[in-house]
């Protein structure tokens, strides 16, 4: 079972990184104190809560070394909203700058599908009744008089004007008659013979008997592009809504398998039994507090040098705008004003040109702990191929293993693979861990390409056929020609 994130010290949540992530302790220490901080300002009174603001993180480090994957593992151990920019996309023309806002946008619409997702979840044991009920009617169909009078009123789609009539302070004759026609219907007793044939259907359906069995559902009817969003400096409208609300909704029907009738009914059913209102406010102050935005690239928005040119104006004019969202402000959304004075920010980059300092002071100054990630070594591959939860070499494994063939990596041969991403990053573009995808892709391609095969159902990979595999790629640096 997951551990409450409450419950977590920043050891425990140390550990948890230390499954999918090699090495990198310092990093891992900073965003583990980080986010136990979270908790701790949680238990404050709330005039020093307000005054406690996050301590934003700045990590430097090559490429593939693990900034990014620290940050996406850290948000799903706290079930945290968390969206990744890329802070040259702001450099690129026609931007300069301007829409800064849209990671904060990005951020909030992540939190609602979190939040909505958690209420949908809480609602899925009181669907799944509701489900049952409509699939038992929808088997043992017209047992109530009246239902296929219903389904022919329908037929040409609500009547858009309804909503004003039923409405209105002076109910008409045909709402009368429709009460009442509804008061008859509920007043009608079921068949007994029904009632027990709907028990039966009940015991077979639990029974998994009839998932099979094809049944005519009714279901919302919601267009594809059922809304056009339209964004201009943060004013969200929706103008597939405008009126969305005030007309009854759409529905049609569909025939269906019952097993494939009881996932969309059980969606359906659950978002029906939610308040969206309360879902919106609720995944705002979620933003609000626990969001993490990790801007990547933020040394290439960085000036190297003094001169004053078109580039470099523009990478100072993206740290200016992105200022005070850092340092805190409110960004209009779509669904309303989201402050961002206790949202996490992590920025990250290689540093390779440029360094830190060459950040504007006030940026620099709202990143105030800096943690330097070490490039990999030959150890940190071997732990990556084997320690890891998902180590590369157990997804090769399992995705073979679907062609019915058993994949073994002999001792020999991740020693041999964890030497040759060592020294092709050496010799070439150091792309850290990714450079292991890169091998293994290449080492397995004729494998793959053969399956299935009748013939083969084991595959051994020893130090012999990966040296063979790649003689021509990866060759020792012979030092003895750069000596004098």
């Amino acid at each position: 079972m997951k551990q409450n994130l409450k419950i977590m010290t920043p050891k425990q949540i140390v550990a948890e990184l230390d499954k999918y992530i090699i090495g990198q302790s310092e990093a891992k220490k900073s965003v583990a104190i980080a986010l136990r901080n979270r908790y701790r300002r949680s238990q404050l009174s709330d005039a020093m809560r307000e005054e406690i603001t996050p301590k934003n993180i700045l990590m430097m480090g090559p490429t593939g070394v693990g900034k990014t994957e620290i940050a996406r593992r850290l948000a799903k151990i706290m079930e945290a909203p968390f969206v990744k920019v890329e802070a040259t996309k702001f450099t690129e023309v026609g931007y300069v700058g301007r829409d800064v806002d849209s990671m904060v946008r990005d951020l909030v619409e992540a939190s609602i599908r979190i939040t909505k997702q958690q209420r949908i979840n809480e609602k899925y044991d009181l669907a799944d009744e509701i489900v049952e009920e409509k699939i038992i009617n929808a088997l043992i169909p017209g047992e109530v008089p009246g239902e296929s009078d219903d389904n022919a009123k329908n037929v040409n789609g609500p009547n858009p004007f309804e909503f004003f009539l039923n409405n209105s302070n002076y109910p008409s004759q045909k709402k009368q008659y429709e009460e009442q026609q509804t008061n008859d219907k509920q007043s009608t007793p079921i068949p007994e013979d029904v009632a027990m044939a709907k028990e039966q259907v009940k015991v077979h359906l639990r029974e998994g008997k009839l998932e099979d069995q094809l049944i005519d559902i009714e279901v919302d009817d919601t267009p594809k592009t059922n809304q056009l969003d339209m964004q201009n400096e943060g004013v969200g409208i929706a103008i597939g809504n405008i009126f969305g609300d005030m007309l009854p909704k759409k529905t049609k029907h569909k025939k269906l398998t019952v097993r494939e009738a009881r996932k969309v009914l059980r969606e359906q059913e659950a978002q029906n039994l939610i308040d969206m209102d309360q879902v919106v406010d609720d995944a705002i102050e979620n933003a609000e507090q626990n969001g993490i935005i990790f801007i990547d690239e933020i040394d290439k928005i960085a000036s190297g040098s003094s001169m004053a040119s078109g580039a470099d104006v523009s990478r100072e004019g993206v740290q200016r705008d992105i200022l005070p969202i850092v340092e805190g402000s409110v960004v209009n959304t779509k669904h309303g004003p989201v402050k961002t004075d206790h949202m996490l920010f992590i920025g990250a980059g290689a540093f390779h040109v440029s360094k830190p300092s060459d950040l504007i002071p006030e940026l620099q100054g709202r990143f105030p702990i800096s943690v330097e990630l070490k490039n990999l070594d030959k150890d940190d591959f071997k732990q990556i191929l084997t320690a890891t939860e998902n180590a590369v070499t157990k997804q090769q494994k399992a995705l073979l293993e679907t062609e019915g063939v058993e994949v073994e990596f002999t001792d020999d041969s991740i020693d041999e693979i964890a030497e040759m991403a060592y020294l092709m990053n050496e010799q070439t573009e150091n792309i850290g861990a990714r450079r292991l995808y890169t091998i293994l892709e290449k080492l397995l391609e004729d494998i793959s390409f053969e399956l299935p095969d009748d013939y083969i159902d084991k595959v051994m990979i020893d130090r012999e056929l990966v040296r063979n595999k790649f003689k021509e790629t990866v060759k020792e640096v012979d030092v003895d020609k750069y000596i004098l």
